[in-house]
């Protein structure tokens, strides 16, 4: 839902079409709203829609961004789609910034793989797909400690992993260590001093959230609950381990 406050500021740019603002209107109504509370929330924003605006044929003819259903107009997937082209964003002020902060590690990412993780992250993030976004972020992350470890300890890796399991099969590569479950990868990465106990404790809370995040159950996730996890990896991976 677009806020009372972002609303007010995209409904006086002067270079928006009368459709567009009418969408801008209906992304800040959680539920189908009638044309007179599309006209009283315009009002209350500082903007005066006169009868000259014909909303329902504005509507009728937004090519899919709006539809109508028995308890009035609506804005679709398609609507918010043509919203987020314009930049508008629904998401909290540290939410942006978080975002904008993984932007700023994209630039310097070289390895294609934790690249891809990245983007999606980033794009997950800014749709309002908190979930995906947690999980995205995770994979970067780990595989950005995979990749550490195989260029600066993946000897005294194998040998932590042997003294715990005789039956690990030492790794080669990061696809050898991603056989390793990731909450064990952790602790012995901990165990050659990879990592300290705290940032280890924070890490594995971030993927208890990920696996949480990875199955099919009623656990929500807040922009700024999925903010909070990506920052925490941002501060305790991207800005220590350089790839």
């Amino acid at each position: 839902m677009l806020d009372k406050a972002n609303l007010k500021a995209w409904l006086h740019k002067k270079e928006l079409s009368r459709r567009d603002k009418i969408l801008l209107i209906l992304a800040s109504f959680e539920d189908p709203c009638s044309i007179s509370d599309i006209k009283e929330s315009a009002l209350g924003a500082g903007l005066r829609l006169s009868d000259k605006w014909n909303i329902s044929l504005i509507l009728s003819r937004s090519n899919g961004c709006a539809i109508r259903v028995p308890e009035g107009w609506e804005i679709t997937d398609s609507g918010k789609s043509r919203l987020r082209e314009l930049g508008v964003s629904n998401l909290p002020a540290a939410a942006v910034q978080v975002a904008s902060d993984l932007r700023t590690y994209l630039a310097k990412i070289a390895n294609d793989e934790v690249r891809n993780y990245v983007e999606e992250a980033i794009m997950c993030h800014e749709a309002g797909l908190y979930k995906a976004s947690i999980i995205m972020s995770w994979l970067a992350a780990i595989s950005v400690l995979h990749i550490h470890v195989v260029r600066h300890h993946l000897a005294a890796f194998n040998a932590e992993a042997t003294r715990v399991d005789t039956r690990w099969k030492a790794a080669k590569n990061s696809d050898d260590l991603g056989k390793m479950k990731e909450y064990d990868f952790l602790e012995r990465l901990h165990g050659i001093s990879g990592i300290g106990k705290n940032r280890k404790d924070e890490l594995q809370k971030a993927l208890k959230l990920r696996n949480a995040c990875g199955h099919p159950n009623s656990f929500k996730v807040s922009a700024n609950g999925a903010a909070a996890h990506i920052e925490m990896l941002l501060l305790n991976v991207f800005d220590v381990f350089q790839i």
